[in-house]
């Protein structure tokens, strides 16, 4: 997940606070040293707790297809040991503040594409048809209409016109919606045993 590191207009410099609070990364702002937690933004102890940070958009796949779109793309170079964490094994969760919901990815795997709506938002969750390692969501409303996403020979479509949308960038391919776009919203991931600790009142999307 990624979030904007400004409080106030002010750039925070954060690092790892070194301890794990529900099963996931804490981090430290180097100002006050309030303690803050990752899938929430928020910081829980110190003279900053309750304040949030804003979650922006970002996706998670691997590094091949990354660079398959992105060639130009460099990153760090580091040693690293075998990863244990499998995207098969997470949620994709969309927080809103007044309606948080999550969705298993294997479910998601089954179905390709969820249109639903979060605190009155009409989004799609969806996973890349080409690739079981990518997803993204994104807004579903485009002006006054509202598209309806569906998994079509292997290309998601919006039911009414027909439409082929690029499964990550959301941009229409052809038809009535050629060349418009799909705000991409922010979600990430976690493990779902994990949802209920940071968002009491999340619902579990079923099929």
């Amino acid at each position: 997940m990624v979030h904007r590191r400004q409080i106030d207009g002010i750039d925070i410099v954060f690092g790892n606070q070194g301890a794990l609070w529900g099963n996931a990364m804490t981090w430290w702002d180097h100002d006050t040293g309030s303690v803050w937690s990752q899938p929430i933004g928020e910081a829980i102890l110190g003279p900053r707790k309750g304040e949030r940070i804003e979650l922006l958009p970002s996706g998670l796949t691997l590094w091949g297809a990354w660079k398959e779109e992105h060639p130009q793309t460099v990153a760090l170079d580091v040693s690293a040991g075998f990863d244990r964490f499998s995207l098969s094994q997470m949620a994709l969760v969309i927080d809103f503040g007044t309606d948080v919901a999550a969705y298993p990815v294997p479910l998601l795997r089954d179905v390709g594409v969820v249109n639903d709506v979060v605190a009155g938002v009409e989004v799609a969750v969806l996973i890349d048809p080409t690739d079981d390692q990518r997803w993204a969501v994104f807004s579903r409303r485009l002006d006054d209409a509202i598209v309806e996403l569906s998994i079509v020979d292997g290309e998601v479509v919006d039911v009414a016109s027909g439409t082929r949308f690029d499964p990550i960038r959301g941009i229409g391919r052809d038809g009535d919606l050629d060349g418009e776009i799909l705000d991409l919203l922010p979600a990430f991931t976690s493990f779902p045993k994990d949802v209920p600790t940071f968002w009491p009142e999340a619902r579990f999307w079923q099929p």
